[in-house]
Order: structure tokens, then C-alpha cells, then sequence
């Protein structure tokens, strides 16, 4: 059983699921349809960083991989999670667990309900409270590159200059360096 499962990532062998609801992330044996429970509790929120059953989570909500670990966003935590894939150790690598907008060095930066993520194999790109952040994989330095956290709108712009509509949209990475964002609310798909 699943309760809210929100986004999904496979490496060809195994599919991992958010399971948004429970506050874990499932695996599924593509081959076989077996399915455990890799990291996280089920139904037991909190924000521990361990490996595997003994981490917690509270309603993660998307997963990016750079091929040796998994970043989650972790909503109610307002927190950004790594789990290494060879064994599903969790640990929190952005956001300080208050919720706000600050720019900073790993736990120091703040998140307000961190929701769509990808990756360019350097940097993380969260979509959080209505802009977008850039989290180098790295240093852990968050910074925001588009939008005004807590401003919300629809214009095209530099930086700050633009809006979006949503709290709760979708990143891509496209592989050239565009990001590219889909506003469900605005009926349109954004080019960064």
C-alpha cells in the first residue's frame, strides 16, 4: 500500500518511490514487483538522518538522482535531503528546518515548503515559494536565481524580476543549461 505517492526515479533495475504520505521512500524491484521500504518510516515523521528505516521524513515530496545519491525534497521540514544509493543513508544537506527564504551555506539557508527539484550534475535547482534555487552540490551554497520568494505573479524577466504563479511546480533539466518549469496555474511551461 502507498498513501500520496508524489514522484518516482528508476536506475533501470528498481523503481524508488516517494511515498509522500507514509514519509518514506519505497523501492520496487522493477523485475518483480516487490516492494520494501528503503528509507524512511512508515507513517512516523521527524527529521533524523540515518540510514534506512532509522531516518525520517516528513511528507518528502520529489527526488532528483546524480547517479550516487538521491536529493529529496523534504516539504514539511522545509529541508533538502541526500540519501546515498548504495545504502540508503539520509542526511540533510540545505535548509536549517524554519521556513523563510535565506540564501546561505547549507544548514543556514532556509526553505518554504521545498517542492519541484533537479540537477545538472553540479548544482540542485528547487523550486520553493514562488522562486527558484540553486543549491552547488559541492559547497552546499544556496542562492536564488529566479523569482522573489513570497512574491507571487506571472511575468517573464532576469533574476528577480520574474514571477510565478504556484507554490507547487515542476523543474526539468534539459541538459544544455536551461531549466524548464511547468505552472499548472499559469497554463504554461517556463524557459530559465
Amino acid at each position: 500500500r502507498f498513501y500520496y505517492p508524489m514522484d518516482c526515479h528508476s536506475d533501470g533495475t528498481n523503481l524508488y518511490v516517494v511515498d509522500s504520505g507514509n514519509n518514506a521512500i519505497r523501492k520496487i524491484v522493477i523485475s518483480s514487483g516487490v516492494v520494501t521500504t528503503w528509507a524512511g518510516a512508515l507513517g512516523a515523521a521527524g527529521t533524523t538522518d540515518a540510514m534506512g528505516g532509522a531516518a525520517r521524513f516528513d511528507y518528502p515530496i520529489k527526488i532528483t538522482s546524480d547517479g550516487t545519491y538521491f536529493y529529496v525534497t523534504d516539504g514539511n521540514n522545509n529541508t533538502i535531503r541526500r540519501i546515498v544509493i548504495a545504502d540508503a543513508t539520509v542526511s540533510t544537506i540545505a535548509g536549517s528546518g524554519a521556513a523563510g527564504s535565506a540564501d546561505g551555506t547549507g544548514l543556514a539557508a532556509t526553505f518554504n515548503y521545498p517542492y519541484g527539484i533537479t540537477n545538472d550534475g553540479t548544482n540542485l535547482y528547487v523550486y520553493s515559494d514562488m522562486a527558484i534555487r540553486k543549491i552547488v552540490i559541492g559547497t552546499g551554497v544556496v542562492t536564488t536565481i529566479a523569482g522573489t520568494a513570497g512574491s507571487k505573479g506571472f511575468a517573464d524577466g532576469v533574476g528577480s524580476a520574474a514571477r510565478f504563479l504556484e507554490i507547487y511546480n515542476e523543474l526539468a533539466y534539459d541538459g544544455s543549461g536551461a531549466l524548464y518549469l511547468s505552472e499548472s496555474f499559469g497554463t504554461s511551461i517556463r524557459k530559465i
